[in-house]
């Protein structure tokens, strides 16, 4: 079914966000002067022509050394226009795309500009977006939740929910997704979740789009749907840079601009329609009735000689060259350009200016209501979760029944003790693991598209995590408490749930930071084994007294050795009575000795509490400065 587009629609919606016009006539959807304004404090007035010179991008592989990837490139990028950066795989196509776009900014050489002047990257990301070649969305969120949500963080607390509302309306309706507003995220066919994610971005009307790859995974029926699209979008006046492998004929042709890589190097930019007489200057002639998108990338892919490829390089001079485009036959070393290099581009000042476009405190608030609304749905972080602490809790109560009160049963309620620890972390610290890592892709595209800082994001995760943490922690603990016969005084009890809360909330910070390091595979291996020396160092095996002096330092930083302190000062500390004996004789029917066998005579409550506490502190702490490494790195 053809996409069909209002082109008056989507121009007063994006254009007249952004510019106020004089003439009026042709709107058909009004904005106040209020919102106009609003959204013109962070977007420019004037159409976005990009030119870079002189590209450089070296890769530090692990065991080959460096390599150049791309090799001193240039181009230009021309306002409303629809632009396609093709190549073979390995071409750099996705680096240059990541590079203009300031996704990426390390070890890279060149001058990016912006309209004749340098680019200043906090400013450029302002009118810019980059939607990834996956579709980063919130599968359960229904396409009209994750619109609200957007709209929330891209417009902020000055725009009324009507207008924003109406504004959403819109962009659905222009990119045919109105139908589907109560479906999730997740139930989306693959050109439903490329819209979507393209319409995320529309709300605050960028004048620049990047896309990696945006035909990936469709059909030629959507592929063409989708090219379509951006085209009427781009000459509405945008700027919108594509990557595309080998598109067909038919949507080749859709294009206006083509940039064609290959080994790291420019054979040709210019007008779709000039591809052709160019390659025919280079003594190339494309066969009759042959694809000619097909034709370059077999060029570029080095099937007519590599010679072929050089020549076609010198020709357009690696990008300087402008004579194929409509009216330019200037090079691009006549474009005035101010000296600098991508890397010094932004200065610490700009750097300090605040990045999103909402106030700190609204971020939160919407953050914390798409988080509460994943947290009813999420079959995982929530439902399972409190399922696996009640049978668990069930099963190990089942199997040490009145373990608490009998002295003959003293080691069999010591090992429960080790099985709620290892429980309490394991499940928390997996969970995270293996559900993080899709969580953080999301936050990366949305992070660099400025909808809300790393600060705020990591704050209400911990925030969302406290209710069905504390909930499902104190079921589990109440369960197995009671149905172990454990004696029930508040104060013990009061002791033992709070070490359990301590190990989860410690468990949870460990799977976030494996879950953002690591990806599911890596992260389920390294997560289970980090957690070996904790075990070796807690006592409980081989008990305090009897490890070696040179390596009791482990037992100083093992928090399984404070939370199985608390937990055997909890049942069996705090002076308490002898136990009843329901044998002819009880080895351990005064709790004392058994504290004495096991090295756990002489606790510090109050010293294992406070290590505890810092461990929570030190590891949620250090997950936030893993996920800002991981923001870092990945550009």
């Amino acid at each position: 079914m053809e996409l069909k587009i209002n082109v008056d629609t989507v121009t007063n919606v994006t254009e007249n966000s952004i510019k106020k016009s004089t003439n009026d006539e042709c709107n058909q959807f009004a904005i106040n002067n209020e919102y106009s304004s609003y959204l013109s404090n962070f977007q420019s007035k004037e159409p976005v022509e990009i030119y870079f010179e002189g590209i450089n991008y070296i890769v530090h592989q692990t065991f080959k050394g460096k390599k150049k990837v791309l090799h001193e490139i240039s181009g230009k990028f021309a306002p409303n226009k629809l632009i396609a950066i093709m190549g073979p795989s390995g071409a750099g196509k996705s680096t240059l795309l990541d590079l203009i776009s300031g996704y990426r900014i390390g070890n890279i050489e060149g001058t990016v500009s912006v309209n004749g002047k340098v680019r200043v990257l906090e400013e450029f990301r302002r009118i810019s977006c980059y939607i990834q070649q996956d579709d980063r969305i919130e599968p359960l969120l229904t396409v009209e939740e994750n619109m609200t949500i957007a709209s929330d963080l891209k417009l902020g607390p000055n725009v009324s929910r009507n207008q924003k509302n109406v504004l959403i309306d819109e962009i659905l309706s222009l990119l045919s997704l109105k139908e589907t507003k109560n479906t999730s995220g997740a139930r989306l066919s693959g050109g439903q979740k490329k819209r979507l994610s393209i319409a995320l971005e529309l709300i605050n009307n960028p004048l620049v789009m990047f896309l990696d790859e945006p035909t990936t995974g469709l059909d030629s029926s959507s592929c063409s749907q989708c090219i379509s699209l951006l085209k009427k979008l781009a000459h509405q006046g945008r700027t919108i840079i594509c990557t595309i492998h080998q598109p067909s004929a038919s949507v080749f042709q859709l294009f206006d601009q083509v940039y064609i890589l290959a080994q790291g190097k420019c054979l040709y930019q210019g007008n779709i329609d000039n591809m052709l007489d160019y390659l025919k200057t280079q003594n190339l002639q494309c066969p009759v009735y042959h694809n000619p998108a097909d034709f370059i990338i077999e060029i570029a892919s080095g099937e007519y000689g590599d010679d072929k490829i050089e020549v076609l390089v010198n020709g357009i001079d690696n990008g300087k060259c402008l004579k194929w485009f409509s009216n330019s036959s200037k090079a691009l070393h006549d474009v005035e350009l101010q000296e600098n290099t991508v890397n010094k581009q932004c200065s610490k000042k700009q750097e300090k200016q605040n990045r999103q476009m909402t106030p700190p405190y609204y971020q939160l608030i919407t953050l914390l209501k798409r988080g509460f609304i994943k947290l009813r749905r999420d079959q995982t972080l929530t439902h399972m979760r409190i399922i696996v602490n009640l049978v668990v809790g069930l099963m190990l109560g089942l199997i040490y029944v009145n373990a608490g009160t009998d002295a003959s049963k003293v080691l069999d309620n010591y090992n429960l003790i080790f099985s709620l620890i290892m429980h309490n972390v394991m499940s928390s610290m997996m969970l995270y693991i293996i559900s993080f890592p899709m969580e953080v892709n999301i936050f990366l595209k949305e992070h660099f598209n400025r909808w809300y800082s790393l600060k705020m994001y990591y704050f209400a995760n911990i925030i969302l995590d406290i209710p069905v943490t504390m909930f499902s922690c104190i079921l589990f603990s109440t369960i197995v408490y009671c149905m172990t016969s454990q004696l029930f005084e508040w104060h013990r009890f009061g002791l033992y749930t709070m070490t359990s809360l301590f190990l989860v909330f410690i468990a949870q910070s460990f799977g976030y930071i494996f879950g953002t390091v690591f990806n599911v595979v890596n992260g389920t291996f390294a997560g289970p084994i980090f957690l070996v020396p904790m075990m070796m160092f807690s006592g409980f095996g081989v008990n305090l007294r009897d490890i070696p002096s040179y390596m009791e330092w482990g037992t100083h930083i093992s928090f399984f050795r404070y939370a199985l302190e608390m937990y055997v000062e909890s049942i069996y500390g705090l002076l308490r009575n002898q136990l009843s004996c329901l044998e002819v004789f009880c080895y351990y029917k005064y709790p004392n000795d058994f504290l004495k066998s096991i090295a756990m005579d002489n606790i510090n409550v109050q010293f294992s509490i406070q290590m505890l506490l810092l461990t929570v502190v030190l590891t949620r702490v250090a997950g936030y400065f893993v996920m800002s490494w991981k923001v870092r790195r990945g550009r």
